[in-house]
């Protein structure tokens, strides 16, 4: 893959307020900046996810899962280029508190560090004597701990992974940044997905891809010592947004605790499918405050540049920004 391979296609409007911006409660309208729109930063992807952003380099990295790399997005000449290949087939990314890089990998499921010399750590592969399935997303708290999902997307096919029998259940997990002790901490969801704090740090929100009849996003009080996770409460279901049947997958928090959630829809499910794609934004309460229109699927997101007001969205073939009025809680 060089630069000229990857088109741009996309125009946006050429008009202020963004109408890709949709405001569904007034209350949004401090977050919506009016000469900010939706850019398309670059394309030719297969299935982009778990962007991730690097602040003292000024760039950000995603994976292309069936493309098994690793792309790189730089700031200062608008390039995207690769950064590793191949990747395993990594999905989630995120920054430990020391800065290195941490990959959730389909092909070897496990979780990996890359350290300050390139050389690559793994950090967990197995638990209790059994393989992990295929970690999907992932989140670095703030007393050094890293949390993951693990649901068998990776490890349902050819497409993100290798084919092979699950050895242990769809479940959350938590390595310990002082031991690297790796402890189960919830098995209940069905494919466990996007994942991510509240800014305290006290609720750990978890999106439930296989929840019947649609997906759902769970609020987990985490306990005082950091380690465990209460009972869970309904944060918000699928199926309550304009009666539609999208999905949610990564999800985000900025610093006033509302959540930033990639969306898309399911096919045929909708009459409008092309209406769900894109980013839903909901309050600490779960009500909806405004829907970010994509014209492809947004599979995760994150805050970045030079204040953390740059919204990136990691959508099917494509990267797209917003800037906005708030920032990201990590």
């Amino acid at each position: 893959m060089n630069d000229s391979s990857l088109r741009i296609d996309y125009r946006g409007s050429s008009r202020y307020p963004d109408p890709a911006v949709e405001v569904l409660d007034p209350a949004f309208l401090r977050y919506r900046l009016f000469s900010a729109s939706v850019e398309q930063l670059g394309s030719g992807l297969r299935w982009a996810e778990g962007p991730v952003w690097f602040g003292d380099g000024r760039f950000l990295l995603l994976s292309d899962i069936p493309n098994n790399r690793i792309v790189r997005w730089d700031e200062t000449t608008g390039a995207l280029s690769v950064f590793r290949h191949p990747s395993n087939h990594s999905n989630g990314l995120a920054r430990d508190r020391q800065g290195r890089l941490i990959a959730c990998e389909h092909l070897t499921r496990r979780i990996t560090r890359t350290e300050y010399d390139g050389t690559v750590t793994v950090l967990a592969d197995s638990f209790q004597g059994k393989r992990l399935n295929s970690p999907n997303d992932i989140v670095c708290k703030s007393d050094g701990s890293i949390w993951f999902s693990d649901p068998t997307f990776g490890i349902s096919g050819e497409w993100e992974g290798e084919k092979a029998d699950a050895e242990l259940p769809h479940a959350v997990y938590r390595i310990d940044g002082q031991t690297g002790k790796l402890t189960q901490v919830t098995s209940e969801l069905s494919a466990p997905n996007g994942l991510c704090f509240s800014p305290d740090e006290q609720i750990l929100y978890v999106v439930e891809s296989r929840a019947v009849p649609h997906r759902k996003i769970w609020a987990y009080p985490v306990s005082k010592d950091g380690r465990k996770l209460g009972r869970r409460r309904l944060f918000v279901d699928a199926g309550g947004y304009q009666g539609g049947y999208g999905g949610f997958d990564g999800i985000k928090a900025d610093i006033d605790g509302n959540l930033w959630c990639g969306l898309g829809s399911d096919g045929a499910l909708e009459a409008d499918p092309a209406a769900l794609d894109g980013v839903l934004v909901f309050d600490p309460a779960g009500r909806p405050l405004a829907q970010i229109h994509l014209p492809e699927r947004c599979a995760n997101l994150c805050f970045g540049g030079a204040k953390r007001n740059r919204l990136f969205m990691a959508a099917s073939h494509s990267l797209y920004a917003l800037y906005v009025g708030t920032r990201g809680a990590v």
